[in-house]
């Protein structure tokens, strides 16, 4: 069993390693929401798609995704910091407004 033990010391440290060489943000509910952002611009076309394709708008999936944000503000409510409230607040708005315009709807 110490063999055990000392193989998964050691692949914690190179996976925490391997993680530090990452430099990732540390996932939290403002990230989450941050990652969600980023799609939902992706997918109604004001951000190029970071595989390095071409932009292609899918607004019925970036609704989808707005939607989604939107159903997050219903369960946190309450929950929330004002930090992530105002985040929340603030992309919501923004996003629905760019869909409303690439809809072209008036």
């Amino acid at each position: 069993m110490t063999g055990a033990n000392n193989s998964d010391t050691s692949q914690k440290q190179a996976f925490t390693t391997d993680q530090k060489k990452c430099l990732m943000p540390e996932l939290n509910f403002m990230t989450f929401l941050l990652s969600l952002n980023a799609s939902a611009l992706v997918q109604l076309g004001v951000h190029p798609d970071p595989s390095g394709e071409a932009s292609v708008k899918n607004l019925s999936i970036a609704k989808q995704t707005i939607d989604v944000i939107a159903m997050l503000e219903e369960k946190t409510k309450g929950n929330l910091t004002e930090d992530e409230k105002r985040l929340l607040t603030n992309m919501l708005y923004e996003l629905r407004l760019l869909y409303v315009k690439e809809m072209g709807c008036k």
